[in-house]
């Protein structure tokens, strides 16, 4: 390392260098076929904006192994843009964040909103071309790495109706671990865009052995569920439907089966058309409108027996569904939404499927029977086997932490416990939580850093040793027979001493409780920086991206905007919607390789030692800690 560290030292990355830096961050690595899926959602986005217009998009799979995408959409602008001097058609394809999907002016729903998907393509390919029909010619331009090659040019004339635009791109193997598409992969995401968008067609050629698939459907997602589950017993026979367009123009269109023999499973879930592979706020809508649905057809025609009580997973077992759904602004966790987090779609998913459930077992009582004796079946195997594995309580084993707020279930893998910091927040979340599965403890300040204390000694700090007791593990324990409480969830305020908190505490798990991290049970809450007030109702923003695409969404209505200073700030709902209720809260699950980089971090971090290293570290990541 240089000893002396100035300005000049400072690298500014412009135009699609970041991607080619950093690729992982922008998109999956493993094969290019997320290069395909994002122009592949861009032919889909011109679909959603007007199916009259946009009715095909055909997909190559060339011998030399690049990949071509066709549409009769609109075609991307030929005409200068006033503030870059650049065409649209090298705007698009040169720049990050840079689009047409920030506002509802073109788009409706779209799955493209960071404006960096098709240039992501460009950056990570050794050659792009495109040609584009509109306004009665034809265009074309080349990119070689990223970099335009020819400018874009007229190349002929065509009748002024036909429109679209046709990109071939051939990947850069140096960024992916396997060069070529995985056909099957393809395949289905293409079947699943026909599915999704009634009266698409959307073909596949594949140039080595000229074979060409289609597929146009009106109405399947039904049939695709059907034909996705094969053989076996469905509960019921047809599936459930359940479809909803609300006046914040969110629509919903979801099938739902029961398997009755555990044959394969099907949980697809979409929104603007984009698979979400990790699901997220809508799938946990679907959830819990399913429990409540069944809950009030049980308790209608008392079905339920004494001391049983179903909950989500017992409805959950043996469901198959396709959901899909539309928002005109959701919010993704991560650029290859893989998941969705907007909060306000789990109540919308939750009661629109809620009532059409309700009311379809009431329709169909003798099957809704069926339904609800597999739930109760469920449960009571839960349940018994809460029974053989009980809960150490403080009559089997050490007295617990007075200011513990225990749960009432002793089924160790329903229950979860929040590390919530201060004892302001705590009185909150004691109202917020869910008594029948939510514990709260309570901690005072900031705990004591233990990257460098031996295991024996951590009892010298009350907070770890209050920790340990609750979870009712010692450190260094290499199984978790005894733990309480199998999802470990730490609550701390969105500011910078919220963030240290919850680095010593994730600190703490990954030096002395090594096996409850590689067992997947510490997760770090994600609270809101801002709450917003639209007229009757409160959206909230983790971000300042977020509060400012909420802000962009509804800027023709008066808009209040509260930023938290903390956890002690909110009221019980608040905290319950935003870090609480499992539908709406959003989680990260602490992952680390003990060998790998996370474990460097820490200790740079936390080594007393390392003071020197913290600071070169701050000063070059610094600019950093906002995003």
């Amino acid at each position: 390392m240089k000893a002396a560290y100035r300005a000049d030292d400072i690298e500014v990355l412009s135009g699609l260098d970041p991607v080619r830096r950093r690729p992982g961050m922008f998109t999956d690595t493993a094969r290019p076929n997320y290069l395909a899926h994002e122009v592949i959602d861009n032919s889909v986005d011109e679909a959603l904006a007007d199916r009259r217009k946009c009715d095909r998009i055909d997909v190559t799979l060339h011998g030399d192994g690049s990949l071509a995408v066709e549409d009769n959409g609109r075609g991307m602008p030929v005409d200068v843009h006033e503030e870059t001097g650049l065409t649209g058609v090298e705007l698009i394809l040169t720049r990050l964040h840079a689009g047409a999907k920030f506002s509802r002016r073109q788009y409706r729903y779209s799955g493209g909103l960071h404006g960096v998907g098709v240039s992501v393509v460009n950056a990570l390919s050794t050659r792009l071309k495109v040609w584009v029909r509109r306004d009665g010619s034809e265009w074309h331009m080349e990119f070689a790495g990223g970099e335009p090659q020819r400018a874009l040019e007229a190349v002929g004339t065509v009748a002024k109706a036909n429109t679209g635009t046709w990109i071939r791109f051939w990947p850069d193997p140096q960024y992916f671990s396997k060069a070529g598409f995985h056909l099957p992969s393809l395949k289905r995401v293409l079947r699943a865009k026909a599915l999704l968008c009634p009266g698409l067609t959307v073909s596949l050629t594949t140039e080595s052995d000229g074979a060409e698939e289609k597929w146009r459907y009106e109405d399947g997602l039904a049939q695709y569920l059907q034909e996705e589950h094969g053989e076996g017993e469905r509960l019921p026979d047809e599936p459930l439907r359940f479809s909803q367009l609300d006046d914040e123009e969110r629509t919903l269109d979801c099938v739902v089966q029961w398997a009755e023999d555990g044959s394969k499973r099907v949980e697809e879930s979409y929104v603007n058309l984009v698979p979400t592979p990790r699901h997220g706020t809508h799938v946990n809508g679907l959830r819990t409108g399913l429990t409540e649905g069944l809950r009030e057809f049980c308790e209608f025609h008392k079905l339920l027996p004494r001391d049983v009580k179903i909950s989500p997973p017992d409805v959950w077992d043996g469901v198959n569904f396709v959901l899909s759904v539309k928002l005109a602004e959701p919010q993704f966790s991560g650029q290859m939404k893989e998941s969705l987090a907007s909060r306000d779609c789990a109540g919308f998913v939750a009661e629109a499927v809620r009532g059409g459930m309700a009311l379809w077992l009431n329709q169909h009582s003798e099957l809704g029977e069926r339904i609800a004796k597999q739930a109760i079946a469920a449960a009571q195997r839960r349940l018994r086997a809460a029974r053989k594995t009980p809960r150490r309580t403080p009559v089997s084993g050490p007295a617990l932490p007075g200011k513990l707020a225990d749960c009432t279930s002793t089924a160790p893998d329903e229950c979860e416990i929040f590390l919530v910091e201060g004892d302001s927040a705590g009185g909150s979340a004691r109202q917020a939580r869910r008594r029948e599965y939510q514990a709260i403890l309570p901690l005072r300040g900031k705990i004591l850093n233990t990257w460098e204390v031996d295991s024996a000694d951590l009892d010298s700090s009350q907070e770890v040793h209050d920790i340990a007791l609750a979870l009712g593990i010692r450190a260094g324990d290499p199984d978790l027979d005894n733990l309480r409480y199998h999802r470990v969830c730490i609550l701390a305020d969105a500011d910078s001493d919220g963030r240290h908190i919850a680095t010593l505490i994730c600190a703490l798990f990954a030096r002395h409780f090594p096996a409850l991290v590689r067992g997947g049970h510490v997760h770090v809450v994600m609270p809101p920086l801002y709450r917003l007030d639209v007229g009757k109702e409160t959206h909230y923003a983790l971000t300042e991206e977020e509060r400012e695409s909420l802000a962009r969404r509804f800027a023709k209505r008066k808009v209040s905007v509260t930023r938290f200073k903390g956890l002690g700030e909110m009221s019980a709902k608040q905290l319950r919607e935003t870090a609480m209720e499992p539908d709406t809260r959003r989680l990260i699950r602490l992952e680390m390789d003990e060998t790998g980089d996370a474990f460097r971090v820490l200790d740079m971090l936390l080594a007393k030692k390392r003071a020197a290293d913290r600071r070169a570290w701050l000063e070059d990541k610094g600019d950093l800690a906002a995003s």
